[in-house]
């Protein structure tokens, strides 16, 4: 069987060359050719020896994804759409800034969670990524960026796990894609600039906690159970309560002394004052004399299927404000890409859905939304 070597962390690489009967620090070199220099070809490895080279043309290789096409928006972020075989597609976003370049990663074909206010899980669910189709979309998007800028530098600085998929329902891919994103013989990320974002599997957080500590950002959208239970289904399996538990339990090892939680600003739905002080209540009912998380406001991408709008520019200030005023940091996320279909929520792929997510969203789409519901009880 010929193996794709971006499949595998450096542990895995080295268990991979000890089979071929390779010392340990032939796996860095390797390990450095594929991540650092974006090596292809065992040809342009030309610190191994050459039977090592040989050896591995005839049992492994190195290959991106292809390239479907490519979007340019014109604030400088850049779509790719991947194929994954079986008619299935994934995207991956690279947003500039000037201190900083952000790659937002794909880890599902589609997405089975279903979030009313977003378009991947509208198009419902194919398949998890393997961790080389994880990795390949940052092995390709850093190279081929260091390519088209001329540089050798590393261009991208934060990787973000928010495309396409909840990654933490794909572990067991997700957790050697990480760990090789953040090795110092791969990509060398900073903990802190690696953010998993989870819409709250509660299990998966704790052993991330312990396997693969990171940023973790959580997609909250609610600030009660009735109202969460409709915008995202996974809370009538992990609610409120035992979510923001486990919250708390992961800040004990994350790099950041916080937890981003991402709201997504409905009109009408869930921006209203009494929402903003339900989230007040609920934050505070946690910590514990502290400041332990942020405020990620995100405005909504409208979609035809969604039902939902956009709420005002003024009325997601305000909401902030409230937040702010109460002592929680909150900010409103910058739209980019929006004019490439780029932007947050709006990723969607070309997914064979196995999940008839088209027929359950219809039928979603009659439950009445409750926008208000009585605050949570303080432990």
């Amino acid at each position: 069987m010929n193996t794709n070597l971006l499949d595998f962390d450096l542990e895995g690489l080295t268990a991979f060359c000890e089979q071929l009967g390779e010392k340990r620090f032939r796996a860095t070199q390797l390990f450095r050719w594929i991540h650092q220099r974006g090596a292809s070809s065992f040809d342009q490895m030309t610190d191994l020896a050459k039977s090592l080279r040989q050896k591995l043309a005839t049992c492994a290789h190195i290959s991106a994804l292809p390239v479907v096409s490519e979007h340019q928006s014109a604030d400088g972020t850049v779509k790719w759409l991947f194929d994954v075989g079986a008619g299935n597609a994934v995207e991956t976003v690279f947003i500039p800034e000037d201190d900083r370049g952000t790659l937002c990663v794909s880890s599902q074909a589609g997405c089975a969670v279903g979030c009313r206010f977003c378009s991947t899980g509208h198009q419902g669910f194919s398949r998890n990524l393997s961790t080389a189709e994880i990795l390949a979309q940052l092995w390709f998007a850093e190279h081929t960026l260091r390519q088209r800028l001329g540089v050798s530098e590393r261009v991208i600085s934060n990787v973000v796990m928010m495309g396409m998929g909840e990654p933490l329902q794909n572990y067991g891919a997700l957790l050697p894609a990480l760990r090789a994103m953040l090795d110092d013989h791969g990509y060398g990320l900073s903990r802190r600039r690696l953010t998993v974002s989870t819409s709250g599997i509660v299990p998966m957080i704790d052993r991330l906690a312990v396997d693969c500590p990171v940023a973790l950002a959580v997609s909250l959208h609610a600030p009660n159970d009735a109202l969460r239970d409709n915008l995202v289904p996974l809370n009538r399996k992990y609610p409120l309560d035992e979510l923001m538990q486990a919250c708390v339990r992961y800040l004990a090892h994350a790099p950041r002394d916080f937890i981003t939680f991402e709201y997504c600003m409905l009109d009408g739905v869930n921006d209203q004052p009494e929402h903003a002080q339900q989230l007040i209540d609920l934050v505070r009912s946690y910590a514990h004399g502290r400041a332990w998380c942020k405020f990620n406001l995100i405005p909504f991408n409208p979609f035809p299927a969604s039902g939902l709008q956009r709420s005002a520019q003024p009325q997601v200030l305000a909401f902030g404000k409230l937040l702010n005023d109460a002592g929680i940091i909150t900010t409103v996320r910058k739209t980019r890409g929006d004019d490439i279909d780029a932007a947050c929520g709006q990723l969607a792929g070309e997914v064979q859905d196995r999940t008839r997510a088209t027929e359950r969203m219809a039928q979603r789409r009659t439950i009445p939304l409750i926008p208000v519901a009585p605050g949570p009880e303080k432990p």
